[in-house]
């Protein structure tokens, strides 16, 4: 490959951030006196590095190559490193160890807001972040109009960003980073927070970007656009790349590796998967008959039942979860919000056990993933976590045996529903 076709190339990058550093009091003038004559010794009997327990490697010796025009998913768990590789190529934070090399302007959304200032109006974010992109106000003016009709938000121009709810900023941080011509887009997991028609919309245009040969770089945990959207894909482990190439692939290995080969799951309560707010302490998926084997047949009903523990009782909070094939497709996302309020189980301070009943009859025989979800409606998410729990579904042989002597193994489809059938009056 020549290089000039490279558009990033990255060698032996590591990125460290210092953990578990406590908050120092104020010190007396004696107590700061002791510690400077003391701190050589210190220093001299652990070492010049820090210690082990006080650094975390966000990234360690990654190596990649993106050619121009190519379109990278980049998967991997909470913690993987995913969101600082795209800050360091977005040079917002430096590496620690390695070199990047990038070629053309980065247009980044990274986090809701990043970019923005506060006090200035959604008019004068669209100079300031052209701006930051090196582009002259001739430039920003000729598409200034294309990024306000994008964003919707034509009827709060002069308003100042804060302001602004979550949606409304993300719309248009997205659409200043899309179009405003950078030769690279990176965008991170935030398209989450808007509804499914903004979702779509911006992934049209990280499609349309691609064709115009631009290099777009994406972040996300849903593996449906990574697979339809991406050329290829990278998949994050602990800082490291642990598989590079086909996105079905990838994200193949990537479930089947993230995916437990228990049916349940459960966290201790100080590392359990949330906030100060909500945690989730176990997620578990049995057939209504109790068993818990992790494989069970295509005709049980099936219970999916989450823990967790909650400090408030927010209205707007929304527990489900995600049921995705071996594949990666997102069969659905299912909420409690998907009922009428009077049909919401009670939220109660303090722990909760939630069930959510799949019924027997609707999915194929197969290995599926459940994602766990938690959020603030519409906003931010508290627990979003990929294929913690894996189950296996066997055909029944009793639920329809003509068609299972067509074809033992499967039905086609991605479901299989079994639906009613009766004959219509005739006249």
């Amino acid at each position: 490959m020549q290089s000039s076709d490279i558009a990033i190339r990255i060698e032996g990058l590591s990125k460290r951030y210092r953990i578990g550093r406590r908050p120092t009091r104020y010190r007396t003038l004696r107590e700061a006196i002791v510690d400077a004559v003391s701190a050589p010794a210190r220093r001299l009997s652990r070492g010049l590095r820090p210690p082990a327990d006080d650094v975390i490697w966000a990234l360690k010796h990654v190596e990649l190559e993106v050619q121009r025009g190519d379109v990278l998913g980049i998967i991997g768990p909470n913690g993987a490193g995913k969101s600082t590789l795209l800050k360091i190529l977005s040079r917002i934070t430096e590496p620690t160890e390695g070199r990047v090399e990038i070629k053309g302007r980065v247009g980044a959304l990274l986090e809701v807001g990043t970019g923005f200032h506060p006090e200035l109006t959604g008019r004068e974010n669209i100079y300031l972040n052209g701006a930051i992109l090196g582009m002259t106000r001739r430039e920003i003016r000729a598409k200034f109009d294309e990024i306000v009709d994008f964003a919707e938000v034509d009827a709060f121009l002069d308003t100042p960003i804060k302001r602004y709810s979550t949606g409304m900023g993300t719309r248009l941080a997205f659409a200043i980073a899309a179009h405003l011509e950078p030769e690279i887009l990176a965008v991170d997991e935030v398209l989450s927070v808007g509804d499914a028609a903004f979702q779509r919309k911006c992934l049209g245009k990280m499609s349309s970007v691609a064709s115009e040969g631009r290099t777009v770089l994406f972040v996300s945990h849903n593996m449906q656009p990574i697979q339809s959207l991406c050329k290829r894909a990278v998949h994050l482990e602990r800082g490291r790349i642990v598989n590079d190439g086909d996105p079905r692939s990838v994200v193949a290995h990537y479930l089947a590796d993230a995916g437990s080969a228990t049916c349940e799951v459960r966290w201790a309560e100080p590392e359990a998967p949330g906030n100060d707010e909500v945690r989730l302490t176990s997620i578990r998926a049995r057939a209504a008959n109790g068993s818990s084997s992790g494989v069970y047949s295509t005709s049980d009903d099936l219970v999916v039942e989450m823990d967790f523990t909650a400090t408030k009782t927010p209205s707007a909070l929304c527990v489900g979860f995600d049921l995705l094939t071996a594949e990666g497709t997102t069969l659905f996302r299912t909420y409690q919000t998907d009922l009428a309020p009077d049909e919401w189980p009670r939220l109660r301070v303090g722990r909760n056990c939630w069930q959510c009943t799949v019924r027997g009859g609707l999915l194929n025989a197969g290995v599926y993933y459940i994602c766990p979800r938690i959020g603030i409606h519409n906003l931010y998410w508290i627990v979003k976590l990929d294929a913690v729990v894996q189950l296996e579904l066997v055909l029944d042989h009793g639920v329809s045996p003509f068609w299972n002597t067509l074809d033992a193994r499967n039905r086609p489809g991605l479901i299989a529903p079994i639906l009613s059938w009766r004959a219509a009056t005739v006249e």
